[in-house]
């Protein structure tokens, strides 16, 4: 709804100059003159703004008086005038004078030649302006321009009803009083709900309709206040209600002022009731064992009724009579699964109205795991079992066997056959319930495997070449088995044994000492027993390489030998010829010098010449022109 206003009509029109022509009586007979006055009809202005009212003589000359006058409207002295300013002018001669008959503060202006000018309009000055201009003694002509002064009303307040309304009325009620103060020209007040505006008559009648009234402050600024009555239903419960003051500004705009929303407080009945578990809980309603289960009931209504809850078995149990709707069950037990329910009091609510709800509560549960061959299992290596797990709970259990994680079998029973020592381990037995996901149990298996120990050995090897004595190696020896065996070793030297991490049952043992001749031969051995039996493991170095200043003493002790040899057989030799030891000598090859026998060759020679150096001499003896050895 947009505020209307009486001057709308004359504010939208465009400003036209007022031209009022008044007959100047000549003294010669059907002689006139006309004179005009231009005035604009209507000035607006902004409260505390200054307001400029112009008047222009027209067809005179340079020389008149032009006076200001200010009119009553209404009252006792309507239509009077009372002189505010005046000006005489006389060629370029002018000379005003302010009168300010009503003290007005600050005072009135003229400038130029008779513009009047009032500084920081009020609303006061909201009157009909009159401009007097007069040429000698009778030609005189006046024009009246009439001064709007708006002023932007404060904040927009509003008061709510504040009690509880009923919706059972049947007669518009008091909802809420909206008032804006302090503006000019007084403003609209228009109502919504929802942001939407209400279309409400000012006539009384049992569905809606508003009151105003209008107040003129000591200011002069008016102030209005608008009632609004409605009759009211369910679905005004969570409506929103605000009003807003429209106001009227210059040059045909306007403002808007809204006041904050609100919303009532209702009375009506219970028409429906909601109840429901306000637990962790499943689509079909099983909640856990143990935990604390609320159970929430909700009615329509407004304000909010006594709720009473009941248990329902061979008779109704009450439980609890509240006003809130809340009803904890502490740690709850499976002994509690039964039907609740809960009944609204309200007396408003009509005969037909549901008033009553029930739900079916289902407590879940889970008895602790048992299994069938308790929670440690020894077996021989080789041999098989079929071991079970069993549960009671409701609703149905379902059970499964993992171990590392990793699921082995979905049922009751778990099956082994010729167990080895990768069987041994922690079997895990889960009980589960895929309706409630929440619920589950777990019960571990220990199962040890028996046998006579097995041996797995870390060779150790020579990046290159071969060992040589005195040299340091580590020998690492792991053994697996239940009783967990014990490692021993054939050689003495620093030892250690120790769990091997993530090894399955393994241990490790390794051994540090220093390669010997004994060791190239022997070997050394690593041995795993328990009362099972045992197992051992041989490690082998091979022939050891002699170290380098061996070898070089070895070389010269046999070069030196070889000499010695050699010197012997020479000396030997030298001795063996002739009978002459000592002298050996060379000599030319040839007939035998005069008066010296020829060596003979008969058989008498002895074996020994003959056997050692008689090949020799043979030879010599064939050749000739050569050279011999002689003693």
């Amino acid at each position: 709804m947009e505020p209307r206003d009486a001057r709308a009509e004359m504010r939208r029109a465009p400003r036209l100059l007022v031209l009022v022509p008044l007959l100047l009586l000549g003294a010669l007979p059907g002689g006139q003159a006309e004179m005009q006055v231009s005035v604009p009809p209507l000035v607006e202005v902004m409260k505390g703004e200054p307001a400029t009212l112009d008047c222009t003589p027209l067809g005179v000359n340079n020389q008149f008086q032009l006076k200001w006058f200010l009119t009553e409207r209404s009252g006792a002295r309507s239509g009077a005038r009372t002189l505010l300013a005046e000006v005489q002018v006389q060629g370029s001669k002018i000379q005003p004078k302010v009168h300010n008959p009503a003290n007005r503060s600050p005072p009135y202006e003229l400038e130029g030649q008779g513009r009047l000018v009032l500084a920081e309009a009020q609303v006061s000055d909201q009157r009909d302006y009159v401009c007097v201009v007069t040429t000698g003694a009778a030609s005189t002509a006046e024009a009246t321009v009439r001064l709007q002064v708006f002023a932007k009303p404060e904040t927009t307040d509003v008061s709510p009803n504040r009690g509880t309304l009923s919706v059972m009325d049947d007669i518009a009620q008091e909802i809420a009083t909206c008032q804006s103060r302090n503006g000019n020209p007084a403003p609209q007040i228009q109502w919504y709900r929802n942001g939407q505006p209400l279309q409400v008559p000012m006539e009384v009648n049992s569905n809606s309709y508003m009151t105003s009234r209008t107040v003129r402050e000591a200011s002069g600024l008016q102030s209005l206040t608008s009632t609004l009555y409605l009759r009211l239903h369910k679905e005004d419960r969570d409506a929103s209600f605000h009003c807003s003051a429209n106001y009227s500004l210059p040059q045909g705009r306007y403002g808007r002022l809204d006041s904050p929303a609100f919303s009532l407080t209702l009375h009506y009945p219970t028409e429906h009731v909601q109840f429901w578990v306000d637990s962790p809980s499943t689509t079909d309603g099983w909640v856990r064992e143990g935990d604390s289960v609320q159970l929430i009931c909700r009615g329509d209504g407004s304000p909010m009724p006594e709720y009473t809850f009941y248990r329902l078995q061979d008779k109704e149990e009450v439980l609890k009579t509240d006003l809130e709707g809340n009803l904890t069950l502490e740690s709850v037990q499976r002994g509690q699964s039964g039907t609740y329910g809960c009944r609204v009091e309200d007396y408003d609510a009509a005969e037909d109205a549901e008033l009553s709800k029930t739900l079916e509560l289902r407590v879940a549960y889970l008895d602790p795991i048992e299994l069938s061959d308790g929670e440690e299992l020894s077996l021989l290596l080789g041999s098989k079992v079929a071991t079970s797990c069993s549960v009671q709970g409701l609703p149905a259990p379902a059970l499964r066997w993992t171990k590392d994680s990793v699921p082995l079998v979905d049922g009751p029973t778990l099956s082994l056959s010729s167990v080895t020592f990768d069987s041994a381990g922690t079997y895990i037995c889960e009980a589960y319930m895929p309706t409630v996901p929440l619920l589950s149990r777990t019960q571990n298996l220990k199962l040890l495997v028996e046998g006579s120990p097995e041996l797995r050995h870390e060779e150790t090897q020579r990046a290159q070449g071969s060992w040589r004595e005195g040299d340091e190696v580590k020998l690492v020896c792991s053994a697996r088995g239940y009783p967990e065996p014990k490692l021993t070793w054939s050689a003495k030297g620093d030892s250690s044994t120790e769990p091997v991490p993530g090894g399955q049952g393994w241990v490790s043992s390794s051994l540090t000492l220093k390669v010997t001749n004994a060791m190239s031969q022997n070997g050394v051995s690593c041995e795993a027993s328990n009362l099972h039996g045992s197992t051992h493991h041989v490690f082998h170095f091979g022939p050891l390489a002699p170290e380098a200043s061996q070898a070089g003493i070895v070389v010269m002790a046999v070069a030196i030998s070889v000499g010695i040899l050699l010197l012997v057989v020479a000396a030997f030799y030298c001795m063996r010829r002739k009978g002459r030891p000592g002298c050996c000598r060379k000599r030319e090859k040839g007939a035998p010098p005069a008066g010296e026998p020829e060596l003979s060759h008969s058989g008498s020679q002895r074996p020994e010449q003959t056997g050692l150096l008689g090949g020799a001499s043979g030879g010599a003896k064939r050749g000739s022109g050569g050279f011999g050895d002689e003693c």
